[in-house]
């Protein structure tokens, strides 16, 4: 990759306002004109078998963020779960993220929350939705399910401290523009199970029958590598070992190469540790 279109680019909050409106409205026309199909079935009699399963810690202690992000954040997730939680994505139908969660607003609840803005945070309403589209991302990699559309996060914003899984394995999200769209290409459907205990967001991908398959996500060439303008910049490349029944590998493929300008000193986390 060319590390000069990492460079961050100033430009004035005109431009970011018109900017995002472009691609919103732009959004709004290929959900319209676009020839995929959208998931939007519920089922809440849940299909039988857990194809993969993954939870995240709700409240994680962040350097320099209030307490009060999270908690909110909560809050913000009860209301997208309940628009997620059931959906069938049949055979050759596309998963939307945005398209069935909807615009985040106060009317219907939503509360300010964290948001990623070029390298920091800010509040915002519907703010912290990330932690649902980067859990899904990681679930649909461990399924036959393709992902269509993810969007990497630019900035590596916090340390790694507690991590479980490799960097640059989440999908960041902003309404609508940078969506989260998953195509079920095989012969059957997937059923999204999604809900929260008193300390994870827990997801599940169900089906009818038991999954031929089995994978393992995994890094590869990660470095660090200083910017040519100041600071550091974090890359990666994430590969998937699929194994059939008896646990033989049958495919070792690519899935995605990661960059991120880092806003920590590489050296931070250890000393958290």
């Amino acid at each position: 990759m060319d590390i000069t279109k990492l460079r961050p680019k100033k430009r004035s909050r005109i431009r970011i306002f018109i900017g995002k409106h472009y691609f919103i409205f732009k959004r709004y026309l290929a959900w319209i004109f676009d020839k995929n199909i959208y998931a939007k079935e519920k089922q809440l009699e849940w299909f039988p078998h857990i194809i993969y399963k993954h939870q995240t810690m709700l409240l994680r202690p962040l350097r320099g963020v209030d307490m009060w992000y999270q908690y909110n954040k909560i809050k913000n997730l009860e209301i997208a779960i309940k628009q997620l939680n059931g959906v069938v994505i049949h055979p050759g139908e596309t998963f939307s993220y945005w398209k069935l969660i909807g615009k985040p607003k106060k009317k219907k609840g939503y509360v300010d929350g964290m948001v990623l803005y070029y390298g920091t945070f800010k509040k915002g309403i519907g703010g912290g939705l990330c932690q649902l589209s980067n859990l899904l991302y990681w679930m649909t990699l461990h399924t036959p399910l393709t992902i269509t559309e993810r969007n990497r996060h630019s900035y590596d914003v916090f340390p790694d401290s507690n991590r479980t899984q490799p960097f640059g394995s989440g999908a960041t999200c902003a309404y609508n523009y940078l969506d989260l769209q998953i195509k079920n290409n095989t012969n059957e459907p997937y059923q999204l199970h999604l809900s929260l205990t008193d300390t994870h967001l827990v997801g599940e991908w169900r089906a009818l029958n038991p999954s031929l398959y089995s994978y393992e996500i995994y890094e590869k060439e990660h470095q660090i590598t200083p910017a040519y303008w100041g600071g550091y910049v974090r890359h990666n490349i994430l590969n998937r070992k699929i194994y059939n029944r008896k646990k033989q590998l049958i495919d070792d493929e690519f899935i995605v190469e990661n960059h991120a300008i880092m806003m920590y000193e590489p050296l931070l986390e250890q000393k958290m540790e």
